[in-house]
């Protein structure tokens, strides 16, 4: 049986909230969750690999169990959340880690990368993009929020919000439905259905642009340091294409690049094969 610690880190006066399993002394992953979910969506996958790793999921800030701060004193940027998570990592004592980054995980991991590649031991990028050609056509609705931030481009992106979308985005491209539980998808829209939660996820969507512009940046970084790079990927995502898992190859000659035949969260239906390549992947990087 593994055991999961449910845990709270005050960083600089925020409330984190992770989870965690494995040795302290075993080599640190750090999960970093997506859009609209929390480090519960890893909860397949913490048992899978507590064996061999310390694995630690905080939820970002707006998102799961973590606080969300009102937005009058607390900005929702990307920035934002990997400095919060960049803190919680040295509160918690993580030294050097590897990363799995998932959707907004991504840019909040790449950040923290740029910034101290010392401590990035290694990336699992499970449909966590950082290339232009792995952006989709259903990234242009929040595109025109980008180019023109008006009242109504901003109404407009409320129907991503919706528990239908959300639902939505777990069952696409997966071929078998019945594997994906409601538990994720239940939980997510809780969280979204909160007070405020939904100017706080727009103002993420209006700043995801900053990403995009931060790419090359990205791209620069895996150029020089050449971390060790496994790119996991749902093939069927509607939001992040499969030549975005592909391009990391251009930068990281020797990035390892799986597809998957699911969507989005390939963890809910793929958990044991995305579990099996990590643990074929890590051990070559530590």
């Amino acid at each position: 049986m593994t055991t999961i610690h449910y845990r709270k880190a005050n960083v600089d006066g925020l409330n984190v909230f992770y989870r965690e399993a494995g040795r302290d002394d075993a080599p640190a992953l750090l999960l970093l969750h997506g859009f609209p979910s929390a480090g519960h969506m890893f909860r397949s996958l913490i048992p899978a690999l507590a064996d061999r790793f310390r694995l630690v999921a905080p939820d970002l800030p707006g998102f799961g169990q973590t606080e969300m701060p009102p937005r009058k004193t607390f900005s929702y940027t990307f920035a934002r959340l990997a400095e919060v998570i960049e803190r919680f990592t040295e509160v918690i004592g993580l030294a050097r880690f590897a990363i799995y980054v998932f959707d907004y995980g991504a840019p909040t991991g790449f950040r923290i990368a740029v910034r101290h590649p010392e401590r990035v031991t290694a990336i699992i990028s499970q449909n966590g993009n950082a290339y232009e050609e792995g952006l989709s056509d259903g990234w242009n609705p929040i595109r025109a929020y980008w180019q023109n931030p008006s009242d109504a481009n901003r109404a407009a992106l409320r129907a991503f919000l919706s528990p239908e979308t959300t639902i939505w985005q777990y069952t696409h491209g997966v071929a078998d439905t019945s594997l994906v539980s409601p538990d994720g998808y239940s939980l997510d829209n809780f969280y979204l259905a909160r007070p405020g939660a939904d100017e706080v996820q727009l103002d993420l969507f209006g700043d995801y642009k900053s990403n995009v512009a931060m790419y090359p940046e990205f791209q620069a970084y895996f150029r020089k340091h050449r971390p060790p790079l496994l790119a996991a990927w749902g093939k069927n995502d509607p939001f992040f294409l499969p030549p975005g898992a592909e391009a990391f190859k251009r930068d990281i000659p020797g990035a390892r690049v799986r597809f998957f035949d699911t969507g989005h969260f390939a963890l809910e239906t793929h958990c044991d094969e995305i579990a099996t390549a990590i643990r074929e992947f890590l051990p070559r990087s530590k």
